[in-house]
């Protein structure tokens, strides 16, 4: 089947289900343009919460459908390809995590949205990377502090409060990891005038030549406010294709990684959703997402109390 015939069976099928499909900024163009939703990992999951369908189909990978359905227990929540993992999610198990925590019982647990529903029933307070400073300061800065799984996200929020009771699990994701400062800077000597825009989740050493930290969300609103013309986009490069819809009159430069043939610049994990496993997955309403009712409470409990924070 073409990808045109693609698209219109899954949109018989989604309105003979009544399903929704919510998609990442990382995953294909082509996935995107299927989408009832865009968006980040959270702000997906919310949306998954508070619209009206029996059926959701997360195009992402497993950890975000899993918040989904810890947000939507009453929702059928599809995942076309459970095998789609995440590799920051997967640098903290939940038994290993739990061996770490108990070493530091006086220790608040903060937890970044990008891990496993068990990681999240450990958890006090979850964040994501836009909101993970507020998150932080909310806790008493005499109250110590476990923050995972990301290494740098952490570093980069201890950098900007001060706070040195907090503990770091040693745990990144893979692709934020492998971006070349080498070739940002010989980027930049190219576009002068380009704005710099990176992820949290990256390396200190790249964080200090952004002209802007964010989220994947967050790094969109700018790139929209911004007067700058040029940007040289340091995170996944999924993201260009959303980039480019919104702003056609501006140029996007991806940051190559260390490695300019490994393609390190893209999560294998979200381009193993496709159209036709979403078509398969709507036709037999699975993979479905199942979980523990008592481990989802405990993973609702932390997202919850992320939400209460103002």
């Amino acid at each position: 089947m073409t990808n045109q015939s693609l698209m219109q069976r899954i949109a018989e099928l989604k309105a003979q289900k009544g399903a929704v499909i919510l998609a990442h900024y990382y995953t294909t163009p082509e996935v995107q343009a299927v989408a009832d939703f865009l968006g980040d990992s959270l702000a997906l999951s919310v949306k998954a919460r508070d619209i009206d369908a029996p059926i959701i189909l997360f195009a992402g990978v497993n950890f975000m459908a899993e918040t989904a359905k810890v947000l939507s227990p009453d929702k059928k929540v599809l995942l076309p390809v459970p095998e789609a993992g995440c590799s920051l999610a997967e640098s903290c198990e939940a038994e290993a995590f739990a061996a770490f925590k108990a070493k530091y019982p006086d220790h608040k647990v903060v937890s970044y949205v990008n891990t496993s529903v068990g990681v999240k029933a450990l958890t006090d307070v979850c964040c994501t990377s836009s909101n993970a400073l507020q998150v932080v300061n909310s806790i008493p800065e005499d109250q110590p502090i476990i923050f995972a799984p990301d290494r740098n996200l952490g570093s980069y929020i201890q950098k900007l409060t001060g706070r040195t009771n907090m503990v770091l699990w040693d745990g990144a994701c893979t692709v934020h990891e492998e971006f070349s400062l080498e070739k940002i800077l010989q980027l930049k000597a190219e576009h002068p005038e380009a704005k710099v825009v990176v992820h949290p989740e990256c390396r200190a050493y790249i964080i200090e030549v952004a002209d802007y930290v964010g989220s994947t969300a967050g790094i969109l609103e700018y790139c929209g406010k911004s007067d700058a013309e040029e940007f040289i986009v340091v995170t996944e490069a999924g993201i260009l294709a959303e980039m480019r819809k919104r702003y056609p009159a501006k140029q996007f430069i991806p940051a190559p990684p260390i490695d300019s043939t490994c393609g390190c610049n893209e999560c294998r994990y979200m381009k193993m959703v496709t159209l036709e496993n979403i078509l398969e997955c709507l036709e037999n309403e699975s993979p479905e997402v199942v979980m523990d009712e008592q481990v989802r409470l405990a993973a609702e409990r932390s997202i919850l109390n992320m939400v209460a924070i103002k």
